[in-house]
């Protein structure tokens, strides 16, 4: 189970830090991955962390975004800096416990088995 938190309104040039909460299974093993859905477009990758805690992010996110995760806490975070409106939109965490594949492999939502309920990031200019 999957519990996504963190989001609220900000203004541009903002930042804020989502958490993923993971309950059951093996957090360890588990790959977690952000997604968000702006209004009127369709979901899309941010970032994906593995258990060895390799990272990949969405070419336009990079350097801007910064996925982490504790696995005293079984919690991924999401620290997102310089806010842009165009960044409001429902994030999304999720989870598969496979680590190993090619990073391709991990932007796609189809392959993420749980998903979290979203949380909501609006960001004013």
């Amino acid at each position: 189970q999957l519990q996504a938190s963190g989001g609220g309104d900000v203004q541009a040039g903002g930042s804020l830090r989502l958490s993923c909460a993971v309950s059951g299974g093996t957090f360890s093993a588990v790959t977690i991955g952000w997604f968000r859905r702006a209004p009127g477009k369709e979901r899309e990758f941010v970032a994906f962390i593995r258990w060895s805690s390799s990272t990949s992010y969405a070419d336009s996110l990079r350097g801007r975004f910064t996925i982490s995760r504790d696995n005293s806490k079984n919690t991924v975070y999401l620290q997102m800096n310089t806010l842009k409106p165009e960044d409001t939109a429902v994030y999304y965490c999720a989870g598969l416990s496979d680590s190993l594949r090619s990073s391709s492999y991990y932007t796609k939502e189809d392959v993420y088995g749980y998903w979290g309920q979203g949380t909501q990031v609006t960001v004013s200019s």
